[in-house]
Parts: C-alpha cells; structure tokens; sequence
C-alpha cells in the first residue's frame, strides 16, 4: 500500500522517489510505504493553500463553524476506523485509539463555536466621538507537523482551530505512522471543505524544512522532542521578510508524580501503572518518575511490583490488552539502551521488560514494563526523556525536596501529586515551575476550552496549543479607531490623543 499527498482535496502521487517502509508494531511486518515529499510538492501543498486562503478568510465563521459540525459528525461515524488505523501503525491497545480520537473530537467540538471564539470587544464613544473595537483576523496558509504518538489527536489540537479562525492548513504527520492522516482529510472533503483549505504532505526533514523556509506559510505548530522543537522555533526566528514565521512548538517531557507519605496508597499505585506503562509509555505526558517522600518507597515498591509483572502484553487489537508494542524496532533499541545505561549509573533495576515476547506476535516491537529504584537527579534516565514503559523511583526525605528536585529539571510539561493534605495539595500547585499539574490525577491534560503546554524546555514560543490560546496563536490581533466627520473638532491637533 502507497501513502501519497493529498492536496486539493484529492490524494497526489509523489514524483519524488523516495518513500520509507510502515510497520504494523505487532507483528514488524511491513504494512505499506509512505512517500517522502520533494521541495518542489511541498510548494504544490502551499500553492493549493494560498490559493484558497482569501475565500476561506472571507467566509462567515458560522459557515466554516457548519463544516466542522459535519466534520465532527463523520468523525463519530468513523470512530473504529480512526482508532483502528493508529493500533495499526502505532501499536496502542484500541481502547486507548479510541480515547484518543475522542479528545480530539473534543477539539472539534470546542472549535464549531467560531462565532463566539470571534467575537472581539467594543467600546463606545472613548472620547471626542471616537469609537474603538478590535479585530482577530487569520494569518493565512498554517502548518502543523505532528508525531507518531498521537496521530489522530494531535493534528486535532491544531487544524480546527486554524480552520475555525479563517485559515489554511497543511498537515505534516509522522512517517511512521500516516495513514489517519487521509482518513482525516477525506472526512473534511466530506464534509464540505473546499479545496486546498486542508492538505496533507507526507514526508521527512526535507519537507519540514521546506515548509519553514517556505515566504507564503505564516505559523507553525509543533510537538515532539524537545530537539526537534528547538529548531524549528530557531529556523522559524532566522527567517526574515514582511511577515515573520510565528511558532508553536511542544516539545519534551520528564513528568514525575509525587507520593506523599499520607497519599492513599492504592490509589498512586493504580495511577503510576496507567500513567507510566498505558501506550507503551509514549506520551508526552505519561509519567516515568515516581517522587517517593519520606518513609512510602519500600511500601510503594513492594506494591508497584506485581502489577508491573502481571501487565497484560498484547497485540492492541485484543480486548483485554493493557499494553502493546512500541512504535518501531528502532524506537525498542533506544529503549533498551536506556534501560542498559539505568544499570550502569547504579540504579536498581527491579523489573526488567527487556527480552519480552509475545506469542504469534514473536516480530513484534514488544516490552515488557520496567520498574528501576534508587533512581537519582544526576542519572541519565532521570536527566532524559525515555519515552518507554521504564518507570524510576526517586526517594527523598520531604515535601520540599520534592519540589526542588521537580523544579531542577529542564523539562517543566506535566507533574502530579498525590496526598489528601489540602494544604499541600495548594502549596505544590503554587511553587511547581511546570504548566500541567494534576492533584490526585496523574495526567492532566486540560480539556478542549482550556489550553495545553509546559513550561521551561518543553514550550518554545508564547502559546499553548488550543482553546482560547489557540485562538490567539492562529489569529492577529488589530485595533480600530473610527469616527465621522460631524464629530471632528476643526483645526490641526498637536498633543497626543487623551480622553476628554
């Protein structure tokens, strides 16, 4: 099977003669090939994009808010299809594809209110019969480039909301994991898009850099590595000309989760097996470090133990999975690697996932869960994001250990605490330099209306992604100051404007 480019609400095949293989994770057979974009079929994407732009702009927000309605619809008609296309080239159980595409939808939903997402403000009469109000117009051609983890929900966090606010978008998802992508694009089509409003460029670093090089696309939006995020913010700022690139860009994560000493113990044990091993661990906001407090470790890894052993390691497809494979056999090296360098840095490595395998899935990218101890701050597999099902335990003696220790490291994406102090509970939201934070929840990723990013170097740029961050990021911001003949006062004035 050939994943190709869809522009103009039609898929395109590629003259650039390169593509790569796509694996299905559960068995590591090759399940198609994706094409690779060429310089010259990017431009193509951003021809169809700024052609469509001004009509798209143009249309009333209630028009383009009836077309996600519809989009919105096809999605919930689609749902299995969705999700059933990311366990296939993800590797995620189904249950957690399914919830996926639900909290993309959920994005859809938020940006069908367009109308009053808007809406600006007005005020009358400021002085000398002058009115003033203000516009959000969109920028034009958007891009989004988007990774394996969540190829449904992600590109979800950015296309409606630039379609929403009168934009074009351009889709770069990941190589590894395509084919939702144009399920995606064919359901917009559906839907009523009009052509060259939404398009999709398959590829690699030469159509990310093509795009961000690229006069006519005016904002980028980013998640991934923190790496990779630094550069396409770096490249974005190096760009010069009437209109700057403006960048949105999600980057790395090393999210820890906190037991306090008064904690219900069962209930952080249930939250760390969900939070660190559900899909596989690769989420940017899956949590790898449990923060031991005072006296809980032993009894916190007495009853982490067992129920890392007895996760169920399982082709995605099955109903009673709990964990599937990792993405590729190359990201199942980088892991293991990991895990190898846990060992050598002197942590103890409690449950060991490597060498697991799944019968009648033997070629599978499959892992088992990893429990170490005794991890501590200056460690690599504290230091790094591991993006795996490798879970560390940190013990330290308090409450403000806790907090330095989180507050020490460079990533600042998501964290969670768990106790039934109130008064902790306040303390640890206030001090905490990290965007998300859960108490008693162990991934607190916001809902649609309100906004998603961190802090410190797994955020560059000034927004977070959706809700009404969302809407400042894809729109710009004009101010406007009228008034009428009748009420201009004769002769030149030449002091600056007060209100009289």
């Amino acid at each position: 099977m050939k994943i190709q480019h869809f522009i103009n609400n039609k898929l395109v095949e590629s003259t650039s003669g390169r593509e790569q293989d796509v694996f299905n994770p559960a068995t590591g057979e090759v399940s198609g090939q994706v094409v690779l974009a060429s310089v010259d079929e990017v431009h193509a994407a951003v021809a169809a994009a700024s052609a469509a732009a001004p009509a798209w702009a143009e249309m009333a927000p209630l028009k383009r808010a009836r077309i996600l309605s519809k989009f919105k619809e096809l999605i919930e008609k689609n749902h299995v299809e969705l999700a059933t296309a990311i366990t296939r080239e993800h590797g995620k159980v189904l249950s957690d594809a399914m919830g996926e595409v639900t909290r993309g939808l959920e994005i859809v939903e938020f940006a069908c209110g367009a109308p009053q997402l808007m809406k600006t403000q007005f005020s009358d009469n400021i002085g000398g019969g002058i009115d003033n109000w203000q516009l959000r117009q969109p920028l034009g051609v958007t891009v989004g480039i988007t990774p394996f983890n969540f190829p449904v929900m992600v590109p979800l966090w950015m296309a409606p909301m630039a379609l929403a606010t009168g934009n074009t978008f351009i889709l770069k998802p990941s190589e590894r994991d395509p084919s939702a992508s144009l399920l995606m694009a064919e359901l917009l089509k559906q839907a009523g898009l009009p052509a060259g409003v939404f398009n999709v460029v398959q590829g690699d670093k030469v159509a990310v850099d093509a795009l961000l090089q690229h006069p006519d696309v005016k904002a980028v939006s980013f998640v991934g590595s923190t790496p990779i995020a630094e550069y396409i913010y770096t490249e974005g700022a190096k760009r010069k000309g009437a209109y700057p690139l403006r960048v949105q860009a999600l980057g790395g994560a090393k999210n820890h989760l906190v037991v306090m000493p008064d904690a219900n113990l069962d209930q952080a044990v249930d939250a760390l097996i969900g939070a660190a091993y559900g899909s596989a661990g690769e989420r940017c906001m899956a949590i790898s470090i449990a923060v031991a407090v005072g006296g809980v470790a032993d009894k916190l890894i007495e009853a982490l133990i067992p129920r890392v052993k007895a996760l169920k390691i399982k082709n995605g497809m099955e109903s009673d999975a709990e964990m599937g494979p990792v993405v590729t056999a190359a990201h199942k090296a980088k892991i293991e690697g990991y895990i190898e360098i846990g060992v050598k840095e002197g942590a103890t490595l409690i449950v060991d996932g490597r060498g697991t395998t799944v019968p009648g899935h033997e070629g599978g990218f499959f892992l088992g869960g990893t429990l170490f101890d005794h991890v501590t701050a200056d460690m690599t597999i504290h230091k790094e994001e591991i993006f795996g099902p490798v879970l560390g335990v940190v013990r330290v003696p308090d409450f403000a250990a806790a907090v330095e220790l989180i507050n020490s490291h460079e990533f600042g994406n998501g964290v969670a605490l768990f106790t039934s102090d109130g008064n902790t509970a306040r303390e640890f939201s206030r001090r905490i330099e990290v965007g998300m934070v859960g108490i008693n929840v162990p991934i607190p990723v916001p809902m649609a209306w309100h906004s998603f990013g961190g802090w410190k170097r797994s955020l560059f740029g000034d927004t977070h992604a959706y809700g009404e961050e969302g809407v400042r990021f894809y729109t710009r911001y004009k101010s406007i100051m009228q008034r009428w003949p009748q009420t201009i006062d004769k002769g030149a004035e030449f002091t600056m404007p007060v209100s009289k």
